[in-house]
């Protein structure tokens, strides 16, 4: 060690020789009357960018090799920058993953992505408020770049009966094909015929076939009001019955085909709702704004975070939870790399020989600075290095849950796993906050090298 404090103290005194020598250089002195031309102020800007890039050499040479003086101190810091980042990464994806699981299992239920009604729609859900279904219109909306699915719907109310037992449902006429496809109604079917075979009868829920104690085959009375106050109602026979995980819809639903339903209803060529299923949340807004364009303000265009204010709410709840997980960890890094950044007060003494021998303050403090930068690159890559492949498998192989927990899921839609996410923003986010950590830490052997006394430091 004494050996390498005294090679260190002489490659100090050569740097400065060596930088006020070739500094006298690129500028002699000169009288106030003399020009320097153009050839000359090219030497001393490409003699300065050399002497700047041999000095920041320097730094990172000397930051490098001080960090490997004290390989278990190192080791130790570098060590938990790495296994904070891995946790806050891992912790990051789970709940990126869960909030887009959540996004897309919601919108894909039923209410898709985006939603076109007639206006006023949403606050009355009147059939006087609905819309007439354009062709045209509706081929331009499903020529927009992010659209998946654009499903038409007639939607309304109506009471349901048989024999003695009544009951108020929602009635719902649909498009087989595009309603299989965008919320996977046909997969729901438990008994009758199957939903892209369906051309004539009505769809009931499960729990409202057994309210009214009828099955497949059997006739319910529909009665209600259709269309500016038309009186609507019919017998109609059971086709399928289908069964929710949620008993709100399971003891409700009630589905036609959309000329049924209009039919029954007497709004012929008229529709309730468009609703839209994209390739991405992030392109809701976008889309949304385009069609508020196309329809020039005559028809009513919302997103899933207008229909679902609730599901909002859920997601902020759950986002207070992580944050405060991350915090968490995020004390863990600063303290890890605050840790070896502390070891400046023990270095003292070198640093008061070295300031005493000529070596400049700030010099000092850019090899400090540098070796804490260091310690969290290490860190954050290697952990963020080690995270990417066990999220990417787990993104392809969520993680199955059991018990309890996974009924309750289960009763609500959710299937019971653990989704992860491979958004890029989850790792650049753990990155740079890493990095901001580590400059914040930086701050300290900055303070202690400004009042450092090398007379006093060099006796200790």
């Amino acid at each position: 060690r004494r050996i390498f404090f005294l090679w260190f103290c002489l490659k100090i005194i050569q740097i400065r020789l060596f930088t006020d020598r070739d500094l006298f250089k690129v500028f002699p002195r000169r009288h106030t009357s003399d020009h320097l031309s153009t050839q000359h102020i090219m030497q001393a800007r490409s003699s300065s960018i050399n002497i700047f890039r041999s000095s920041v050499v320097f730094f990172l040479r000397m930051a490098w090799r001080n960090l490997w003086r004290n390989k278990k101190r190192t080791l130790i810091a570098g060590a938990s920058v790495f296994f904070a980042v891995f946790l806050a990464v891992g912790m990051s994806s789970v709940q990126f993953g869960s909030h887009d699981y959540m996004i897309h299992t919601a919108v894909s239920f039923y209410t898709g992505h985006i939603q076109i009604h007639g206006r006023n729609y949403w606050e009355k859900h009147s059939l006087d408020q609905s819309m007439d279904l354009d062709t045209a219109f509706m081929s331009a909306v499903r020529s927009l770049p992010h659209v998946l699915h654009a499903v038409t719907r007639f939607e309304t109310a109506a009471l349901v009966s048989h024999g003695t037992l009544t009951k108020v449902s929602p009635v719902i006429g649909i498009d087989p094909v595009r309603e299989s496809a965008m919320t996977g109604l046909g997969r729901r079917v438990i008994r009758g015929t199957p939903l892209l075979g369906w051309n004539e009868g009505i769809i009931i829920a499960e729990g409202l076939a057994r309210l009214l104690k009828v099955d497949v085959g059997d006739s319910i009375v529909v009665y209600g009001q259709g269309y500016q106050g038309v009186t609507a109602g019919g017998i109609i026979r059971i086709a399928s019955i289908v069964k929710f995980p949620l008993d709100e819809l399971n003891n409700a639903m009630l589905y036609l085909s959309l000329d049924a339903a209009q039919e029954l209803f007497s709004a012929p060529g008229r529709i309730t709702a468009i609703s839209l299923l994209l390739d991405s949340d992030d392109a809701a807004d976008e889309e949304a704004a385009a069609l508020r364009a196309m329809t020039d303000g005559s028809k009513e265009v919302m997103t899933w975070r207008e229909m679902m204010p609730e599901l909002l709410q859920a997601i902020a709840a759950d986002n207070g939870g992580t944050v405060i997980m991350l915090l968490i960890l995020y004390v863990v890094i600063g303290f890890g790399i605050f840790g070896t950044v502390m070891m400046t007060a023990e270095r003292s003494r070198e640093f008061g020989i070295t300031i005493a021998l000529g070596m400049k303050r700030w010099r000092l403090m850019s090899v400090t600075v540098i070796e804490a930068l260091i310690i969290s690159l290490m860190g954050a890559v290697a952990g963020i290095a080690v995270s990417i492949p066990l999220v990417v498998y787990f993104y392809h192989h969520p993680i199955q849950l059991g018990g309890d927990y996974a009924k309750a899921m289960m009763a609500y839609g959710f299937e019971p796993i653990i989704p992860f996410s491979v958004d890029p923003m989850v790792f650049i986010i753990q990155g740079i906050i890493v990095f901001a950590l580590g400059a914040f830490s930086a701050l300290y052997p900055i303070i202690i090298l400004r009042k450092l006394e090398p007379v006093r430091a060099m006796r200790r």
